[in-house]
């Protein structure tokens, strides 16, 4: 009897398998039949590093740093910014919280100029600051002293938000030198006149 059933089984194995499967194929293809508008996932493109941001030498690229006083009565506030991109050089000093416009001033910018300056804000090791961090600087460094915003930009969007103070116990999320960002943003502007002490 032993022998006899032993070549009953393999065929029903088979059997089973195959139903199994036809049955997987069938669910797959009801499934792709009821949601026709479901799209197949598209390959997410990995996020540029900060340093392939800072030297990109697209028009529409930028980068910016921003300057801002403590915070004290909408008519004493201030803050100023220098934007720099392959086509332009951009200062524009504010006044108050709603950043009304003191003075500007533009000039041109070539790529050549744009690629040194940006090797040398990596040369910095600006790349290796932390921008997983609280990028929110509201209320940072009140009393006294500054606070400092890099950015890379993509048109009129921010695509990195780096900060630091002079204060101790605000430190943020930069970790490049402060003074030589400032003297290489600076340095970008024939004009620039300070304006909160000699430096700033």
């Amino acid at each position: 009897m032993y022998r006899g059933s032993r070549p009953r089984i393999l065929p029903i194995i088979i059997t089973i398998i195959t139903v199994v499967v036809v049955i997987a194929i069938l669910v797959t293809l009801v499934r792709s039949l009821l949601n026709p508008d479901k799209k197949t996932e598209q390959p997410q493109t990995p996020e540029q590093s900060l340093e392939s941001k800072i030297k990109n030498q697209d028009p529409i690229r930028s980068v910016r740093w921003t300057v801002r006083g403590p915070i004290v009565a909408d008519e004493e506030f201030k803050s100023y910014q220098i934007t720099v991109s392959p086509t332009s050089r951009k200062y524009v000093i504010y006044s108050g919280y709603l950043d009304r416009v003191l003075d500007k001033k533009e000039y041109a910018n070539n790529s050549n100029a744009y690629e040194q300056f940006t090797y040398a804000l990596v040369k910095l090791n600006i790349q290796a600051s932390d921008n997983k961090s609280n990028d929110d600087i509201r209320g940072v460094c009140a009393t006294k002293g500054l606070a400092y915003v890099f950015e890379t930009r993509d048109g009129d969007n921010t695509d990195t938000n780096l900060w630091t103070s002079t204060c101790k116990d605000s430190p943020g999320t930069l970790n490049a030198d402060t003074l030589k960002l400032q003297a290489l943003f600076v340095n970008q502007i024939p004009d620039f006149k300070p304006s909160f002490n000699n430096i700033f």
